[in-house]
């Protein structure tokens, strides 16, 4: 499992990567892997201001829907477009072209409750 140091994780399996104010939010390597072959993602809350823990998203896999969960507050100011004719991205290269939204962030220090790159990996058990 590709789990990169300078990124911070979820116990939902969300990455977020932070730049100033913005996070830029996927799904890890290791739940792209859990739910398999991804044919869609629905992100339809582009402008809205959302809580942490609210769903932002859907993603869909050929065996079941997820939800997808704001690992901070804040709004959502884009999502990745290209995702929407190649979900595949998420499975091929979810740390990069993968990204699912951008979020300018209403409460920074929400990143200090989540988990760096070791404690991830201990919860995934690898």
């Amino acid at each position: 499992m590709n789990v990169p140091a300078n990124l911070k994780y979820t116990k939902d399996h969300e990455w977020v990567l932070i730049k100033g104010n913005e996070a830029t939010v996927g799904i890890t390597d290791f739940a792209q892997h859990e739910l398999g072959d991804i044919v869609f993602i629905e992100i339809e809350t582009v402008g809205e201001e959302l809580g942490h823990g609210e769903v932002f998203g859907t993603v869909e896999a050929v065996k079941t829907v997820s939800d997808l969960f704001m690992p901070v507050s804040g709004t959502v100011k884009e999502k990745n477009e290209e995702l929407e004719t190649a979900a595949e991205l998420v499975n091929t290269d979810p740390y990069g072209q993968g990204w699912m939204v951008k979020v300018e962030l209403s409460d920074p220090t929400e990143m200090n409750d989540l988990l760096d790159a070791e404690a991830y990996k201990k919860l995934i058990g690898a």
